[in-house]
């Protein structure tokens, strides 16, 4: 039996997780706060028979281990916070949810405006599929879902925590990890890429005593074949406007695409602060404070190549094998990059794709009118995946590339 075949014999009616995806959006929870989540997840594993659940693993983070016979190992992952957005969509299921971030201690409107709540639900449907399909597969199957990717912490955390520790949580060692995210592209469409797919980002607070310029940076620094983007997010001096600050505090983030572009970057920056602090005649010299560390998400290209095909397979046209990166950053690549291999060090295999999510008549309609600016993207609090065909893809895409290895 082929792929799409077990398919079509397992997948469970999806009306259940369409319920389940509208509570998780009504009820988001911010990055190290993700309780329901965690709990629905552990809730549905364990409903399923076989299923060995460990919770609590850097967090609210939990897996799945569902062994099957001899095989490969698969770990698919999912992502489970959400934002500091107050919602718009006007949705009659939008969140109006509003909560005290255990970070800054400040309350927050709270919103799944990066699609977060259907990458939940689709791997919930994933694992009941799967976990029907077993007599068509052999192999482990590991389930994870992580939270704070939004602050790039959980998936450090998980590691830190001894995700893959024998003498911890012991997860299985994967032979590949697979995972993917919901985009502002039309629903029921599947997109991989080869190579680099996400950009690193580094986010910092520098606390000066003299004026600096970060915008020549990208112009003068970077070579004019890549990309980079810093952004001066946040200027902070003094209290009121008669009395001349003492410092100032900058916030900083910076999106690069490959390892020599941000070494420059970084770099630059760094001497760009130093200099204008000396010719200022600062009393000390800026401290640099790390917020937020993403790596790069560098798409392995044998296994993504192997899940190309696969998609091709399943998804015929609505699959493109030259979908173009992602706008944003990702932790997703720990996962794999601090995995124990077989061969004594660190680093598996891993690929990271994506699904539409948008009305696929809406998006096309917009590609027409070359209106591409209406259609809301990622973390707008206009944001919200139409429901199907969505969900139905973003299950088989998993379903998909866990089969691809398992059969």
């Amino acid at each position: 039996m082929d792929i799409s075949s077990i398919i079509s014999s397992s997948k469970p009616d999806l009306k259940l997780y369409e319920d389940i995806y509208k509570h998780l959006h009504q009820n988001p929870g911010l990055s190290l706060q993700e309780y329901l989540a965690a709990e629905t997840a552990a809730k549905h594993l364990r409903s399923l028979d076989g299923f060995d659940v460990r919770t609590n693993i850097g967090g609210t983070g939990l897996i799945g281990i569902l062994e099957n016979g001899e095989g490969k190992t698969v770990l698919l992952r999912a992502d489970t916070d959400a934002l500091p957005v107050e919602e718009l969509t006007g949705l009659p299921y939008a969140s109006k949810k509003r909560e005290v971030d255990v970070e800054d201690k400040r309350e927050h409107p709270v919103m799944h405006a990066c699609g977060h709540d259907m990458h939940i639900t689709c791997m919930m449907a994933a694992a009941e599929t799967l976990h029907k399909a077993r007599e068509h597969w052999k192999g482990t199957l590991v389930i994870l879902f992580q939270p704070a990717e939004e602050r790039a912490l959980g998936a450090k955390a998980m590691i830190a925590d001894g995700l893959y520790d024998a003498e911890r949580h012991n997860c299985p060692v994967p032979d590949v990890v697979l995972g993917q995210h919901v985009m502002a592209l039309a629903a029921g469409t599947v997109g991989t890429r080869v190579g680099s797919f996400a950009s690193a980002a580094d986010s910092f607070k520098v606390t000066v005593y003299g004026r600096g310029d970060m915008l020549s940076i990208v112009s003068r620094e970077v070579d004019p074949r890549e990309a980079a983007v810093v952004t001066v997010g946040s200027v902070q001096a003094g209290m009121t406007e008669n009395v001349i600050a003492s410092e100032a505090t900058i916030k900083i983030n910076v999106r690069t695409v490959t390892p020599a572009t941000r070494r420059k970057v970084l770099a630059a920056i760094k001497r760009i602060v130093k200099a204008e602090c000396e010719a200022s005649g600062a009393p000390k010299e800026a401290l640099f404070e790390p917020t937020s560390n993403f790596p790069f998400t560098i798409n392995d290209e044998a296994v993504t190549n192997h899940i190309a095909e696969a998609f091709t397979k399943h998804f015929g046209t609505k699959h493109d094998p030259e979908s173009p990166p992602l706008g944003g950053s990702e932790d997703f690549s720990i996962l794999a990059t601090e995995a124990p291999n077989k061969n004594g060090g660190k680093g598996v295999p891993y690929t990271y794709w994506n699904f539409g999510g948008v009305d696929p008549k809406k998006f096309e309609e917009a590609e027409k009118s070359e209106d591409m600016g209406s259609i809301p993207i990622n973390h707008s609090a206009y944001f919200a995946p139409v429901i199907q065909p969505t969900m139905t893809a973003g299950v088989d895409a998993l379903v998909v590339g866990a089969l691809s290895y398992l059969t």
